[in-house]
């Protein structure tokens, strides 16, 4: 059968060339067009489309407001049609904080798109989508859960206060409750803690700053060691995901930038465009941001990240790898598990594309198999 697809932009011309573009596929059926957010809302209900494409500057409704409306209704897929603008980068992952899954970037060169580029990129995320297993997961209520939790185990005055006393604390207004989630609980890792590990570095794509969302936020702000992530995603948006995710957690989230000093408590996140390598200084780590190399397919590459922590941090490094398409990061982890490193794979179910994590199990080089919703709390685990 195949996927259906409602298709929304204010302009003509892209509403028939993304729609051209996705017929080109016999796997696929644009079962209606949208000028803007509002008619995307109501075609929604009367065209049950299976998935949905969504512009984000419109009239009446812009893709954001509507995204809200239709997760919070009549949910379904939907990847955001974005401008590679600092502007667009920002709308983009505020579209995904309101229940986006994906996104897709729109080059203006003279006054056409770069077309070519867009039908590789549309139509293998909206199969990958479709044929992923992820649901409605309710982010707000599953990050409180796991800080309530952290915080019950925790004493009043931790024994990295001093050193984390600069560290911002989030006060969240109009929490949602928690829910209780029956889920079974993650099993203990039997790592070494604190003292043992010395950095957790995170591997990600598509679908990725969804998942981010579940786990960044629900780590707490005394964190001991510092987190450092490659996204897949081009400049601006590396930006703007380290902004967005900074103003819901309690750590602090940052895009790198070449010789910060890396601390715990802190989230740095590789620059689109840029690798992300770190460096010894006396007693000092420092983050190395550089084009080098170059002949690799990513850039921010995980598989570059993750050497680079293995040539400092050993088999001290904390490994997650997460939904993505492809094999990046299979290499990088082979060599922190080598080291003596641990190393956490995302389960198929929860992702939104099982290629990276599948890559690692089938290597077997993954110590736990977790769904999304376990893995912060393996992290606290492992590390505190």
């Amino acid at each position: 059968m195949a996927i259906r697809v409602l298709v929304t932009d204010d302009s003509a011309f892209m509403r028939k060339a993304i729609s051209m573009i996705l017929e080109e596929d016999p796997g696929i059926e644009v079962v209606g067009t949208a000028r803007d957010g509002q008619e995307a809302v109501e075609k929604v209900r009367e065209l049950k489309p299976d998935l949905l494409t969504m512009d984000i500057e419109m009239p009446r409704m812009d893709g954001i407001a509507a995204t809200r409306e239709i997760m919070a209704n009549t949910p379904l897929p939907i990847i955001i049609i974005s401008s590679l603008t600092a502007e667009g980068a920002q709308n983009t992952i505020e579209a995904m904080q309101a229940g986006a899954v994906d996104f897709i970037t729109k080059e203006m060169s003279s006054i056409s798109y770069d077309l070519i580029q867009m039908k590789r990129q549309l139509t293998e995320k909206v199969k990958s989508v479709i044929q992923s297993h992820i649901k409605n997961i309710d982010v707000n209520s599953d990050v409180k859960r796991l800080r309530e939790r952290y915080k019950a185990r925790t004493p009043a005055k931790s024994h990295v206060d001093g050193i984390l006393s600069s560290r911002k604390t989030l006060s969240r207004s109009n929490p949602i409750p928690a829910k209780s989630s029956g889920r079974a609980p993650v099993r203990r890792v039997t790592q070494p803690g604190f003292e043992h590990f010395q950095i957790v570095v995170i591997g990600i794509s598509t679908g990725g700053p969804f998942s981010l969302q579940q786990i960044i936020p629900a780590l707490p702000g005394d964190l001991n060691i510092p987190v450092a992530i490659v996204q897949h995603m081009p400049p601006h948006f590396t930006k703007s995901l380290a902004d967005r995710l900074n103003t819901m957690s309690e750590l602090n989230v940052v895009e790198a930038e070449d010789g910060m000093e890396i601390l715990p408590g802190n989230v740095y996140i590789a620059p689109g465009g840029q690798h992300l390598k770190f460096a010894k200084s006396g007693t000092k780590v420092l983050a190395k941001v550089t084009p080098d190399p170059q002949d690799v397919l990513f850039r921010p590459s995980v598989d570059v990240m993750f050497d680079s922590a293995n040539t400092v941090f050993g088999g001290n490094s904390l490994a997650v790898i997460m939904t993505g398409m492809g094999k990046d990061g299979l290499e990088g982890t082979r060599k922190i598990k080598n080291s003596g490193g641990y190393v956490i794979a995302q389960n198929e179910e929860s992702c939104v594309v099982y290629g990276m994590p599948k890559a690692i199990v089938d290597a077997q080089l993954a110590d736990h198999v977790l769904p999304l919703n376990q893995i912060a709390e393996a992290i606290i685990r492992s590390v505190s």
